[in-house]
């Protein structure tokens, strides 16, 4: 019972409370900002990091389920959805695109939805309907990457204003501590000891936002960019797999 009473003595807990009412106004202004951006941050690190697991986790079922069959737009045709993973959109997208290059021709992009599409009367794409394809594709991979890194602005602005706006309470606080001093016209370390306490509680709070924010911004960073290779794999992939399907050879 005497260690468990001397290990709540020493926790910091009432020392930064008791730095808290000590400090002046502005730098209790500054720690409340630091707490809301803090509980900011983590949001988005636990919402992103949801997100992105079942976008990874549906990505590969999606792979999977493409690459086992002949057919590029069999999943198409099938009505089969992969709701999370942004290659569903990409994908479905690129077929759109496919069914109108077809249109093109005189093929009812409805045919899409028929059996198979690759007798040599279907094979009527050009290199230049190809193009136009590609950049469909790749157009809605940077839309789909843009959407990846929403918010992940933020979450920078926390991982880099956090330690400076601490620092700036800091400054602030001894500042007026110091000030205080002259006005009272003690040097006694207890007349600013309270006061200097307070300020450096800013650095402190600016620390613990910045350090779990650059750590949660550097691992959802990687998963983002896992995910972007794999989009840019992907449309690669689909584009040569219509190619060889329904483009004309040369």
């Amino acid at each position: 019972m005497d260690i468990f009473n001397s290990m709540l003595v020493s926790m910091p807990i009432a020392d930064i409370a008791s730095a808290f009412w000590d400090s002046t106004l502005p730098g209790k202004a500054i720690v409340i900002v630091l707490f809301l951006g803090s509980a900011g941050a983590w949001t988005i690190m636990w919402t992103k990091g949801v997100q992105l697991r079942f976008a990874s986790a549906t990505t590969s079922d999606f792979l999977d389920a493409f690459r086992s069959e002949r057919i590029p737009t069999s999943m198409f045709t099938k009505r089969e959805e992969y709701g999370g993973t942004p290659l569903n959109t990409i994908y479905k997208e690129g077929c759109k695109a496919l069914g109108g290059e077809l249109q093109a021709h005189g093929i009812d992009p409805d045919d899409l939805l028929l059996g198979d599409m690759t007798s040599e009367a279907h094979r009527r794409l050009s290199l230049n309907q190809l193009e136009t394809l590609r950049a469909v594709v790749d157009r809605n991979v940077a839309e789909e990457a843009l959407n990846l890194e929403n918010q992940m602005g933020l979450l920078a602005t926390a991982v880099s204003a956090a330690p400076f706006l601490g620092l700036l309470g800091t400054v602030w606080g001894v500042m007026d501590a110091f000030a205080g001093m002259a006005q009272s016209g003690s040097a006694a370390l207890s007349a600013v000891a309270p006061g200097i306490s307070g300020a450096l509680l800013t650095t402190i709070v600016g620390l613990l936002v910045a350090l779990p924010s650059m750590i949660g911004y550097n691992l959802l960073s990687a998963h983002i960019r896992r995910i972007s290779v794999q989009m840019d794999n992907f449309s690669q992939e689909f584009v040569s797999s219509i190619q060889n399907t329904y483009v004309i050879e040369a």
